[in-house]
């Protein structure tokens, strides 16, 4: 990734603020485990699409002045001992390189910093991420601090930068889509590994090591998220990642999975029989989810509606299930599928923006139309990864096969 592409994500950030606003945005810290350990660490997502730096307890400030946009950015000082045991921070001038912001501070400068900004008036507004899942929630790095400013400052105005950040990431540039293409080529081959190697009778996690072992040959250093590996009924379950019960001759092994590259995600799903072949059962209802893909698929193109692509699974669904008898009429149908067809993808595997609006050039989204019948043990999805086009999609996982007849294929080799 270049700096370029942070600073011309920033510069459409400013325009959308006024003069006499700042942003502050926190990549925040890991969180303690137990004793001294804490858990894995993970950039906020916003804070890394503005700045591009992976990094623990940096704080980035941009202020938007009549005359110009300035941006400052506060990283840790350099501790010696810190280094020895766990490494050098960034530098100021490898902090400069990445984000391509020229003025770099020290962390413990913040607060001065900010109450002169403030003292002097300059800022009628000061923006955080205020992103929150639901009331109970709390805030994050950026939202509890805006908590103790307003304490400290009541006649401070907070904004939320948080919806127009979101509006921002929803449109992808090529350097973006390059890297989801990236880790999507490295998810095909640990979906292929794991074919090569499944066997009635193995437990879910070892299936699953097969498609990590493929990861991090590659240098893939997180997931896109806790991979999915459900056998038989297990499938069933929307979510299910306990991923620890044996496998049966005969059942359907679902994969919901993807790999991370440059905190870009890729999200596949593909479901097959870890005998190698298809029963005449499973053969009918997994054909019936290919057809909702790929009406799903034809649909695609700028201009419908995001919550379109839902309604023709449902639709097909509708028709399809009540031909084979599963169900009497289309009111069954949430019987067997109860979720969306598409989310957003990017830096986070539920990417962020708003599903009320037409499908526009840039979007990149999943299409994973699914059944669940638990009372025959039987559950399938079918997750592809694309680009929305001037004139229609991009199947960016085209060339992981999902059709019968090439999967029992590669299955008999």
């Amino acid at each position: 990734m270049t700096k370029d592409l942070y600073v011309e994500n920033r510069r459409k950030l400013a325009e959308r603020i006024e003069t006499g606003s700042a942003v502050a945005l926190f990549s925040g810290q890991a969180l303690k485990k137990t004793a001294d350990e804490k858990f894995p660490y993970a950039p906020n997502r916003n804070f890394l699409y503005l700045t591009g730096i992976a990094e623990e307890q940096v704080i980035l400030f941009l202020e938007k002045t009549e005359a110009e946009t300035k941006e400052t950015l506060f990283i840790q000082r350099y501790d010696e001992l810190k280094a020895k045991w766990n490494g050098e921070t960034i530098a100021p001038e490898k902090a400069s390189e990445v984000s391509g912001i020229r003025e770099i501070r020290f962390i413990d400068e913040f607060n001065g910093f900010l109450h002169q900004k403030i003292q002097s008036g300059s800022i009628r507004t000061l923006f955080f991420d205020l992103e929150k899942d639901s009331f109970e929630a709390d805030y994050s790095a950026g939202g509890q601090y805006a908590r103790k400013l307003k304490e400290s400052y009541p006649h401070v105005s907070i904004g939320n930068i948080y919806p127009q950040i979101a509006a921002l990431r929803v449109f992808k540039s090529p350097e973006e889509v390059a890297q989801i293409r990236r880790g999507i080529e490295i998810t095909r081959d640990g979906i292929l590994n794991l074919w090569k190697n499944r066997r009635p009778g193995a437990y879910e996690y070892e299936m699953e090591a097969e498609f990590d072992y493929i990861l991090k040959k590659n240098g893939v250093k997180d997931f896109a998220f806790k991979t999915i590996c459900a056998g038989g009924k297990n499938a069933a379950v929307l979510h299910y990642v306990n991923n620890d019960q044996p496998i049966q001759d005969g059942d359907l092994l679902l994969l919901d999975l993807g790999a991370q590259w440059n905190s870009y995600s890729a999200d596949i799903s593909r479901t097959f029989p870890i005998n190698g072949k298809f029963s005449d059962r499973q053969k009918e209802l997994y054909q019936i989810v290919r057809l909702a893909m790929e009406r799903v698929f034809a649909a695609i193109k700028p201009g419908v509606p995001f919550k379109r692509l839902n309604e023709i699974v449902r639709e097909t669904y509708a028709e399809e299930l009540v031909r084979i008898g599963l169900i009497e009429d289309a009111s069954g149908v949430s019987k067997y599928y109860f979720h969306g067809v598409s989310h957003y993808l990017g830096l986070d595997t539920h990417d962020v923006g708003s599903r009320d609006q037409d499908l526009a050039p840039g979007m990149v989204l999943t299409v994973e139309p699914g059944l669940y019948i638990p009372e025959e043990g039987i559950g399938i999805r079918i997750e592809d990864d694309v680009l929305v086009t001037e004139t229609g999609m991009e199947n960016l996982s085209f060339d992981i096969p999902r059709d019968v007849e090439e999967i029992e294929r590669i299955l008999a080799r």
